[in-house]
């Protein structure tokens, strides 16, 4: 018996169709009915009446279902507990971060400190769509640090207050676009002129909050034509010339210097920025610990 027939059996029950639960389950039709004739084999009764549609629980399957959904959840439970006790006593250390850090701003920090002393293994963690995901992976327990942004306008920010933070640089998000044949930029900002195609971050992501602020205090006629939460996504529809975008300025420093992406508009469309380290108010792996040590006497030696 496996725990993956009991969850095939749960997305059946739950859809009533065999197409619907292969699609949940990511796996074809002809393997998932396999898989729910072996459990069925195993128990030794049909599950499933096939001869209607949608096909329906038999009174064997009703009665399973219940416990079906307390094993899977109950296996779940286990697994997750199990994992973070290992997670707590071994040297991995877990970071959360936003994306574009992730490419820009990460690595060559990362890779000085453990030019000074040995890090041991570090796990990302999954990538999140949108801000307040990011910020919940502290509150979750599910990383030891947080790597992100800061700005005075973003007030979920102000969530991260109890823990403690490590200010570890600036950033700039500047609006930047295709040259024209002149090398001028193909959408100047002008806020009194005609209607700009803009790129833009959506709603949910960190810089979606900063540039809501800054808009709603310099209104330009920017026309959504675009939209994507990944800085590096919204930088190569730049660079194909659709619009204006908002990126940060190591991502497109390159671009700027051999002249791909020119800077559309003035400086007081800019958007400085905070970069920020936020950590579990107890770390509970010493290499954690031992991280933030570093990276404290490390900042302060920088600063003097």
């Amino acid at each position: 018996m496996e725990l993956k027939w009991f969850e095939d059996f749960l997305s059946v029950a739950r859809s009533l169709s065999f197409t619907r639960a292969a699609d949940e389950r990511h796996i074809t039709q002809s393997a998932l009915s396999r898989r729910i004739r072996q459990l069925e084999e195993w128990l030794g009764v049909p599950l499933f009446d096939r001869k209607t549609y949608p096909v329906t629980l038999t009174p064997e399957g009703e009665a399973f279902h219940a416990t079906a959904s307390e094993t899977v959840f109950a296996m779940t439970h286990l697994r997750n507990d199990l994992n973070q006790r290992f997670r707590s006593r071994t040297a991995v250390l877990r970071f959360a971060m936003l994306n574009t850090l992730s490419l820009t701003f990460f690595p060559d920090w990362i890779q000085r400190l453990n030019l000074q002393q040995q890090l041991g293994y570090i796990r990302m963690c999954n990538s999140k769509p949108s801000f307040v995901e990011h910020i919940a992976t502290l509150h979750s327990g599910e990383t030891d640090f947080l790597l992100t942004y800061a700005h005075d306008a973003v007030s979920l920010i102000r969530q991260l207050a109890p823990y403690p933070m490590i200010h570890l640089g600036r950033e700039w998000a500047i609006p930047v676009c295709r040259p024209d044949s002149g090398g001028q930029p193909l959408y100047p900002i002008n806020p009194n002129g005609r209607p700009i195609p803009w790129l833009s971050y959506g709603s949910h992501s960190f810089f979606a909050h900063a540039l809501a602020q800054m808009l709603s205090e310099r209104p330009l006629p920017l026309e959504a034509v675009y939209e994507n939460g990944m800085s590096a996504n919204l930088k190569a529809m730049t660079l194909a010339g659709g619009g204006v975008a908002w990126l940060p300025l190591s991502l497109v420093h390159e671009e700027l210097s051999n002249g791909t992406l020119v800077r559309a508009g003035s400086s007081d469309q800019e958007i400085k920025l905070a970069i920020r380290l936020y950590r579990q108010p107890v770390l509970r792996n010493p290499q954690a610990e031992q991280l933030w040590q570093l990276i404290q006497q490390s900042e302060t030696a920088h600063a003097a």
